[in-house]
């Protein structure tokens, strides 16, 4: 092969290169405004759905986990506060999963919503459920504990999916509560305020 052949076989590639990078970047120009368009439609939904009595879901702010961006928010009901959401991420077995935490005024577990993860198939998905979902439902930070067996008082793992099951509990939901509980203490200089924010 000579020179001249090695030489146009690299230009080529080249133009191929760059034909395909542009190709990427108009269609990525084209569909990231509708995929974070239906993901702030899909959060939205999802804030609605864990406090559903509430007529009013308001931003308060934002705060990051792993690294990850979150944003926490205020439920009220006739201009009072009914509860608060906060959005946060817990280190899973294959990836960070994205969790919705609902909590009432004396800041505890109303409701848990997965918006997303790539959990292993068949065992990590199983937070999906609401079998494990629901056991959050009236829990504080103390009880946000991971156990093996049958419980009330904590949350019981997915048989085969404890670093799951972990990461949701005692990672995204534990932390973000904890967070929640600290600005809010600071915020108001002594805890809570139930009927103003």
């Amino acid at each position: 092969m000579t020179g001249k052949e090695i030489l146009k076989i690299t230009l080529n590639l080249v133009v191929i290169y760059l034909i395909g990078g542009l190709i990427l970047a108009v269609v990525y120009a084209k569909t990231s405004p509708v995929m974070f368009q239906k993901a702030a439609l899909e959060k939205e939904v999802a804030l609605k759905k864990l406090i559903p009595d509430a007529d009013a879901i308001e931003k308060l702010g934002d705060w990051s986990i792993h690294e990850k961006y979150s944003e926490y928010f205020v439920a009220r009901k006739n201009n009072a506060v009914i509860g608060y959401i906060i959005q946060s991420f817990g280190k899973g077995y294959s990836s960070y999963i994205d969790t919705l935490i609902a909590v009432d005024t004396d800041l505890k577990v109303i409701k848990i919503s997965i918006l997303g993860h790539a959990e292993t198939p068949g065992l990590g998905d199983e937070i999906e459920t609401d079998t494990f979902k629901n056991q959050f439902a009236g829990k504080d930070t103390e009880h946000l504990k991971i156990v093996k067996t049958e419980t009330v008082d904590y949350v019981q793992a997915i048989s085969g999916a404890t670093i799951s099951s972990r990461a949701v509990s005692e990672d995204a939901v534990k932390n973000g509560i904890a967070f929640l509980i600290k600005t809010l203490k600071e915020k108001n200089g002594h805890g809570t305020d139930k009927d103003t924010e």
